[in-house]
């Protein structure tokens, strides 16, 4: 797999997480889901000399297990709204589970409304899970995980989302999140408030905060696909206003500029880091 196709695996759409990846101490492993309800599963350890380790908003529910011997922990993670600090801890090995955009487990025993944005605790918010959570932070072997993830949570993993809300996702995808909520009145025959009143209750999260996060992450896949890519290009083909429109954005979602990103990425060996399984 050629490493400028991060996540893209069989050319769909896998939301990213540069910087877990830029603070893994060696490898950054990910294995693409058999399941369309998961986009990938991640496993990597945190450097010694990792900063701060930042979230940006990838639309998607990640549950993230800390298998520390002494105290593991599991959390449900929402999609953060714009980028804020994760937190986790030097030298501790993690493995992830992150959701496509806009799917909610129906394991959660949580609205989807209270997601985004927020953290919680594995075992609070997943009935019954005791056993699993065990079985999967104390097991050393990244397959073994997924494979008891799977057989536990399998036939609860995706919580059923209206016609309507499935529909626009497959749209904005489609458009890279450059569509508004107009089309998609014309191209679903709802209303704007029916489609917002829906959508929310599906995923948690409004059409245009969705849309917004969807850009964002094609912009980052075009970046990481392209060497000398051409910022004013890449707003226009978005479909944002003017380019300062598109830094601002891509500041609030990242934490950075696209310019300082992109040197980022290369001085930090982002695709070096990556392993596919």
């Amino acid at each position: 797999m050629s490493e400028n196709s991060l996540y893209r695996h069989g050319g769909s759409f896998h939301p990213e997480q540069p910087f877990f990846v830029l603070n893994a101490a060696q490898h950054y492993s990910v294995i693409a889901s058999e399941n369309p309800a998961i986009s990938h599963f991640y496993s990597f350890d945190v450097a010694q000399s990792a900063g701060m380790t930042l979230a940006i908003p990838d639309g998607c529910v990640d549950i993230v297990f800390d298998c520390d011997p002494l105290n593991p922990k599991g959390r449900v993670c929402g999609t953060t709204l714009e980028a804020r600090g994760a937190d986790m801890l030097h030298n501790h090995h993690y493995f992830g589970v992150r959701f496509a955009p806009g799917v909610i487990p129906d394991f959660l025993d949580v609205m989807a409304e209270e997601i985004p944005d927020h953290e919680f605790s594995f075992l609070d918010v997943v009935p019954d899970a005791r056993l699993a959570f065990e079985q999967i932070v104390q097991s050393h072997s990244f397959s073994q995980q997924i494979s008891l993830f799977n057989a536990h949570f399998t036939p609860r993993l995706v919580r059923k989302a209206s016609s309507v809300t499935a529909f626009i996702i497959h749209a904005m995808r489609q458009q890279k999140g450059n569509i508004r909520v107009d089309q998609l009145e014309a191209l679903t025959g709802y209303t704007c408030r029916t489609i917002q009143r829906q959508f929310r209750q599906d995923t948690g999260l409004s059409p245009k905060a969705f849309s917004r996060i969807l850009r964002c992450q094609s912009a980052l896949t075009s970046i990481h696909a392209q060497g000398n890519i051409s910022f004013s290009d890449l707003a226009f083909n978005l479909g944002f206003s003017d380019q300062s429109h598109f830094l601002r954005e891509f500041k609030k979602f990242v934490s950075t500029t696209p310019c300082d990103y992109q040197r980022r990425i290369a001085h930090d060996a982002l695709f070096h880091r990556l392993r596919y399984h």
